[in-house]
């Protein structure tokens, strides 16, 4: 099965804080699967490290108060030309992100606070009919054999 998913969770350095948030549930997918790692907001032309960002409403703010909805529109959109393009089947995307979150994101008050919705890409994969799965839910979705 070949699988879109976020790079910072593999251990790029990628983050909005130019770190990683690897993931020990993401790694072992590479044995038996052939990943498609992306950066979305990269993708989008924001740099790394770059001043973290959270949804307010329809648009994607810094928290110093620039809009980044284009930026972060562009990047959803060429991570899902890639998922086309590279044929994937799924997509494993990192949790509570205003890019890749699913279900559950950051508030907009950039206090911690989450709230219900999705990150702009897995917003752009589930209109699609594409499975997304977070880092958390892993174990779940190999269970469920993934895109089911």
């Amino acid at each position: 099965m070949r699988i879109l998913i976020s790079a910072c969770l593999l251990g790029a350095c990628c983050r909005y804080d130019g770190k990683s948030k690897q993931s020990a549930a993401a790694l072992t997918l590479r044995r038996q699967h052939e990943l498609v790692p992306v950066c979305p907001e990269q993708l989008g032309g924001l740099p790394t490290p770059r001043p973290p960002c959270e949804r307010v409403g329809e648009r994607v703010i810094s928290a110093e108060g620039v809009d980044r909805t284009d930026e972060y529109d562009r990047g959803a959109q060429e991570a899902a030309r890639l998922y086309d393009l590279l044929a994937c089947d799924c997509a494993v995307l990192k949790a509570r992100s205003p890019m890749c979150g699913r279900d559950r994101i950051y508030d907009g008050t950039f206090s911690g606070t989450l709230m219900a919705g999705d990150g702009r890409l897995a917003a752009l994969l589930r209109g699609r009919g594409v499975k997304v799965y977070t880092e958390d839910e892993i174990e779940i979705a190999l269970l469920n054999k993934l895109g089911e």
